[in-house]
């Protein structure tokens, strides 16, 4: 007991994602988990477990050809959690039994949810549990008139059930079979833009949701608030633009793909993501890489993040402080936001290397493409995930883990050495 109390936040949030993952693998690895004459070796089952926990949506197996109605209970299961976050699930378990929030427990709950402070953290994860209920309710209620008229009734429930707790997730996951994603509704406007509704409103984050819900006012909201919306709405329209011009797609499509694109990993476009253009690919791993926004159900390295980064390098080339909306932005905040893309530049760049090195017969666009999707938790593939080797299946499984942990997270793992006293006199360097 004493050494689970001197366990650090970060290393139990790593367990507990650990865990989840590990248990999933054993219960999709079960026959009764999969479709008659289908075997999941453990690597795969490994692999689609971490895929649904970190929200990703990358498969080796088409989802509803390998496994049957229990398997794909167990992968929205674990998508819900992997969403929610092991954190809010074990507190929101503990107030349902009626029992008292601990001060650790808190604590985790704060690093999960990269919270300022403690205050108010009960009714917080009650409030990230009602969000959740309502808006895959809701969601649920509209796919359901949309697959009524392909499935029977009970199936129908079943698959909007799934797909609404896949997008709302921003997972990416679906059970329409041949990994054919959402093609068959690429026309379907209702289907498209309750889709791409549950994507942003999960994508956005639960503190931004409470933020406008108490608000109501865009002047009154936080700072955090007012730059997760203004970079979503940016982000949103540009990509529309950007696909219209570079692909030969509807308006409708280009919205869709402008807002699965940086998390969700859902495609109406093409069965292969690998028909887009040049610049269409490129722009696709943009938008990955800079994600969701922050507390949210997505990947990335954030909306905030990039944020911090263009508007500190204009500020430090014109001499001022970093501002936005007549706030100054911390000078902690802006190395953080620098260090966090660091980081995952060099993840992506690290593992696109060993897997270019095991994987020759890839192209470099496919495989960074790959590695991008993996980090940012999004799932989006130009259909290589099921021909790679074991070795770069696990090196993809390491980084969706990364990914939806944070690299930050990761990192700080290993460090638990208290900070050093001691100062050292500066000496300037040449930058540039």
């Amino acid at each position: 007991m004493q050494i689970i109390k001197r366990i650090s936040p970060a290393r139990f949030l790593v367990i507990g994602f650990a865990f989840i993952i590990l248990l999933g693998t054993a219960l999709l690895m079960l026959p009764i988990s999969t479709n008659e004459g289908v075997w999941l070796s453990p690597l795969d089952a490994l692999f689609t477990a971490t895929s649904a926990v970190c929200v990703t949506g990358l498969v080796v197996f088409d989802t509803a050809n390998t496994f049957n109605v229990f398997g794909r209970t167990i992968i929205a299961l674990l998508i819900q959690i992997g969403g929610l976050g092991i954190s809010s699930v074990g507190v929101g378990f503990i107030i349902l039994a009626g029992k008292k929030v601990t001060f650790r427990e808190r604590k985790v709950v704060k690093e999960a949810l990269n919270l300022d402070s403690m205050k108010g953290i009960v009714r917080i994860v009650k409030s990230v549990f009602l969000m959740t209920l309502l808006f895959e309710g809701i969601g649920a209620i509209i796919n359901f008139f949309v697959f009524i008229k392909d499935y029977p009734p009970l199936k129908a429930v079943g698959v909007s059930v799934f797909h609404s707790i896949s997008a709302f997730n921003n997972a990416g996951f679906d059970v329409f079979g041949n990994f054919s994603s959402l093609t068959g509704y690429q026309d379907n406007v209702l289907l498209n833009l309750n889709t791409s509704g549950l994507i942003i409103f999960g994508g956005l984050g639960f503190f931004v949701l409470m933020d406008i819900i108490e608000k109501r006012s865009f002047r009154r909201l936080t700072l955090h608030s007012k730059i997760v919306l203004f970079m979503t709405s940016l982000l949103i329209f540009s990509g529309m633009m950007l696909f219209k011009v570079t692909e030969k797609i509807s308006w409708l499509g280009a919205f869709f793909q402008s807002v699965t694109t940086r998390t969700a990993g859902f495609n109406t476009y093409s069965i292969s993501i690998d028909d887009f253009s040049k610049a269409g690919l490129f722009i696709i791993m943009v938008l990955m890489f800079i994600g969701a926004s922050p507390g949210s159900t997505g990947g990335g390295i954030k909306t905030t993040t990039a944020f911090t980064l263009f508007k500190s390098a204009y500020s430090m080339s014109t001499n001022k402080h970093c501002m936005a909306f007549k706030r100054r932005i911390p000078n902690d905040i802006v190395m953080k936001a620098f260090v966090i893309t660091f980081l995952s530049m060099s993840l992506i760049i690290f593992d696109t290397i060993i897997i270019s090195i095991f994987e020759p017969h890839f192209t470099f666009n496919q495989i960074l493409f790959e590695v991008i999707s993996a980090f940012a938790t999004v799932g989006l593939s130009t259909g290589i995930t099921p021909e790679l080797s074991a070795v770069s299946r696990v090196i993809i499984i390491i980084t969706m883990f990364t990914g939806r942990l944070g690299p930050l997270t990761m990192a700080s793992i290993w460090y638990n050495k208290p900070e050093s006293n001691i100062s050292y006199s500066e000496e300037n360097i040449t930058i540039g």
